[in-house]
């Protein structure tokens, strides 16, 4: 009996240890805030010597100091600013070392000339684009890029039109303080940040002309998607001209449910952007209700390994779900594109503001006000880090002409994953229409007809048919093992092919 027992967990470890668990990977530490605010995180921002710059919803920026400590009571607030309006950006400048608010109504340059560690100069840097004072009206402002610039994303009135110049648009301030209009297009964004080599993106949230909430490439000049903004063209002629209008009908055909389709078929956006030249097609579908339902901090591993195996990868926070996912990305046709995997849930309440800092340490907080949250809290300031321990996750996801590339964290085993049976995968897409968000529609099943295992059993070689542009390509792998015969740690992946690659 003790000889049949140590062979059968030598056979399958799996079948006698429990399954992974994402805890075991990344560990969260939960902050005590301070007594005297509700601490609604916004945005956040590093500054010297490991401390933070928290900007808040309630108008208040906060120096946090020890929060890199592995003692989570080491950490210590002061207030630095208040009275300011949803601070839903923040960066500190290390050219003229001060901190720069991003507010509803402008950008603001906060100075501590008497070095009392309060700001006592309030200077306004640009204040070009409109407010109505409409509660929907967020102005997300990212951290300065590699030309010195700041992004200022801004979203609608009532986040359905367009009544003061700029709503729906994202915008670049100069560092002379002049605005530059970038991009038309923007809806709800929920936040803004940028990818390992500085380009810029936001997200955006599920509502008209958007069936899910997306991760979006911020190309100047490209049109995001939404109309409502595009009357303020005139205002922008570095922009070039007016796009013309999305049309909810443009693709005919039995498609959708009827009560969705007053006069016609809503559109597609694949075949949408065969009528509009400026239109940008999400670089990623956050799939509603499968990964997240409000997104918002935009996260870039650039810690050189010290968060994980995941180096130049995005992380997207979500403050309805209250978790992070994570993205990898790819250029194809000269249109980025990529997959979106879960990868950490269980903070305290909707995340909204993150950053990551050098050694690999990311910082998050937020707010259940107004949406609720998952996590349950009101308002919370969080830590995850990477405990050391790898976790055996799809590393890469990339588009090939026909099917996809897998990479892995750590090798497969070579019979689980050249089974065709380990995997299955569903194709389809949103209606691109103005009516609010949508179902998932025009459902394709694929055959799987081949997994290749590379001989060093890091990569598998999937073989689809077909292909489906325009598609969201959701992919399960619940057979897969690794050489140790442990499950993946998440088994579903979301992969959004705006192009196919040419062969």
């Amino acid at each position: 009996m003790k000889r049949l027992f140590s062979l059968l967990l030598a056979v399958s470890p799996s079948l006698w240890a429990a399954d992974p668990a994402e805890a075991d990977f990344y560990k969260i530490t939960t902050f005590e805030t301070p007594k005297e605010t509700a601490l609604e995180v916004g945005s956040i921002d590093l500054m010297p010597d490991g401390r933070l710059a928290l900007g808040t919803r309630r108008g208040e920026i906060w120096i946090v100091s020890g929060a890199g400590s592995s003692d989570p009571s080491n950490v210590s607030y002061k207030l630095f600013a208040s009275g300011l309006h949803e601070v839903l950006g923040i960066a500190y400048n290390p050219k003229d070392k001060n901190l720069y608010a991003t507010t509803r109504y402008e950008i603001t340059r906060l100075k501590d000339t008497d070095n009392d560690g309060r700001a006592n100069v309030f200077e306004s840097v640009n204040d070009s684009w409109g407010v109505s004072g409409d509660y929907h009206e967020y102005a997300i402002g990212s951290r300065f890029d590699k030309a010195g610039d700041l992004w200022v994303t801004l979203c609608l009135t009532g986040s359905f039109s367009s009544q003061v110049p700029f709503r729906g648009w994202a915008l670049r301030i100069k560092p002379d303080g002049t605005m530059v209009p970038t991009c038309s297009g923007v809806r709800s964004p929920g936040g803004i940040g940028f990818d390992g080599d500085g380009e810029a993106y936001y997200c955006d949230n599920q509502g008209p002309w958007h069936g899910s909430c997306t991760l979006q490439h911020l190309v100047p000049g490209s049109f995001q998607g939404h109309p409502g903004g595009n009357i303020w063209y005139d205002l922008a002629p570095n922009m070039g001209p007016r796009p013309i209008d999305p049309v909810p009908e443009a693709f005919q055909g039995n498609r959708g449910r009827k009560e969705d389709r007053p006069g016609g078929d809503p559109g597609r956006m694949v075949k949408e952007r065969e009528r509009i030249k400026q239109l940008l097609p999400p670089a990623v579908y956050l799939v509603h209700g499968k990964i997240g339902n409000s997104a918002s901090a935009i996260i870039c591993d650039l810690s050189g390994g010290k968060f994980g195996p995941f180096s130049k990868q995005l992380f997207i926070a979500d403050q309805s779900h209250s978790n992070l996912s994570r993205v990898f990305l790819e250029t194809v046709n000269g249109i980025k594109q990529g997959v979106v995997f879960p990868f950490r849930g269980g903070f305290k309440s909707g995340l909204i503001g993150g950053r990551m800092d050098e050694e690999g340490r990311v910082f998050v907080g937020g707010s259940d006000r107004g949406w609720g949250a998952r996590g349950g809290k009101p308002f919370c300031f969080e830590k995850c880090e990477w405990t050391g321990k790898t976790p055996f996750e799809v590393h890469e996801m990339r588009a090939k002409p026909d099917g996809f590339e897998l990479t892995f964290t750590q090798p497969v085993d070579p019979a689980a994953a050249g089974d065709v049976k380990s995997y299955s995968m569903r194709e389809f897409t949103y209606a691109y229409r103005e009516q609010y968000g949508g179902d998932e529609i025009d459902e394709i099943i694929p055959k799987i007809t081949a997994a290749k295992v590379a001989e060093d059993g890091k990569s598998v070689r999937l073989s689809i048919s077909p292909l489906t542009k325009g598609h969201i390509h959701e992919l399960h792998l619940d057979g897969v093992r690794s050489a140790e015969k442990l499950p993946l740690l998440h088994t579903v992946g979301y992969y959004t092919l705006n192009e196919i690659p040419g062969k």
